[in-house]
């Protein structure tokens, strides 16, 4: 694979996505890393360390090094993201690209820092920080650098971040430790207390996606959903359905749906009326549960829209952004020297 000398990365909770300037995304994989715990030697990344969670010998053990939103264990971090960027830009020790890397709107500079720091390390020449919902914003197509305001909603696997946007910068947002995880917390806790069965975190994931739902649905899905009972401590094969998942889901859309509207109450009026003309835009993973669009829209009375593709647009918005990379390197410069 040839050299680039411009990458873009969504540093995700749940997965990790690169875009190259000219060719698009071109990874999308867990932020899920196996390791040996004898040697420290990593066995796995992404996808093929994901299909060992929960299922690992004592010797080996499969991790998320990010946890909502920010860096929880740094060496692994750093880790992966040399993996991956070897694996996207080829593998030469003296090619060091530019590296723009998304992060939650409420991360604290230390968190900043630490970003940096693993990017840096991990082989980028020059490193740029972006706030996710800008991001989001630009990689769903929204204009950003009019005076209208815009408003959008990215829930991804750690943080959701809801935002308000105009000419390029966020007036007012709000960042929540509760996304697809908490939505999977909620699932094997619903799980544990309603039918006394303990399940995982990639059947709590797969129940999700197939039957979760945030608002009724026209027809009821069931899936079979097996565990281990809790009473008898043996393997149990039950039915669930959807409206079950509704009332399993019920708590953290709640709090996604309580932010937005004190996002909306501390807007200023005149981009109160932009939003409520042109609606709120919806992205990250967490875009694709089903009638989370209707749950939100019940909540603030406004249209709400899922982006198109939404799982890639903060990747694709952080892409856009490597265009104008030069005027942001100039522009820190200045404020470097501003400083001194």
């Amino acid at each position: 694979m040839g050299f680039t000398d411009e990458v873009g990365i969504d540093l995700g909770t749940a997965n990790v996505l690169v875009y190259i300037k000219g060719k698009g995304v071109v990874l999308n994989e867990p932020s899920v890393v196996a390791i040996n715990r004898d040697t420290n030697e990593i066995l796995a990344v992404g996808e093929e360390a994901r299909q060992m969670l929960g299922r690992t010998p004592s010797n080996i053990i499969a991790v998320r090094p990010l946890r909502d939103g920010v860096i929880s264990d740094y060496d692994v971090t750093e880790r992966m993201l040399k993996y991956f960027i070897r694996k996207t830009c080829g593998n030469s020790r003296f090619f060091k690209p530019r590296i723009m890397v998304c992060v939650p709107s409420g991360v604290t500079e230390v968190e900043k820092r630490a970003v940096r720091e693993a990017a840096t390390q991990a082989g980028g020449k020059a490193v740029f920080l972006m706030e996710e919902p800008v991001a989001a914003a630009i990689g769903a197509g929204l204009d950003i650098s009019k005076p209208d305001g815009v408003m959008i909603i990215d829930i991804g696997g750690g943080t959701t971040d809801v935002a308000v946007i105009s000419l390029g910068g966020i007036v007012t947002s709000t960042s929540v430790k509760v996304a697809g995880d908490k939505f999977d917390e909620a699932i094997i806790k619903y799980m544990r207390k309603e039918h006394k069965l303990y399940i995982g975190e990639r059947t709590a994931e797969e129940m999700k996606i197939t039957i979760g739902t945030a608002y009724p649905r026209e027809e009821m899905v069931v899936k079979e959903c097996r565990g281990r009972d809790l009473v008898t401590g043996l393997p149990k094969s039950i039915e669930i359905t959807s409206k079950e998942m509704m009332e399993a889901l019920d708590e953290p859309l709640q709090v996604i749906c309580e932010v937005a509207h004190g996002v909306l109450e501390r807007t200023p009026p005149e981009l109160s009326a932009d939003i409520s003309n042109s609606g709120i835009v919806i992205t990250g993973g967490g875009a694709l549960l089903h009638g989370i669009d209707k749950r939100i829209e019940e909540r603030t009375g406004i249209t709400v829209r899922i982006a198109e593709d939404p799982k890639s647009c903060v990747a694709i918005g952080t892409g856009k952004a490597l265009n104008s990379i030069d005027a942001i390197e100039n522009n820190q410069m200045n404020k470097r020297r501003s400083y001194i």
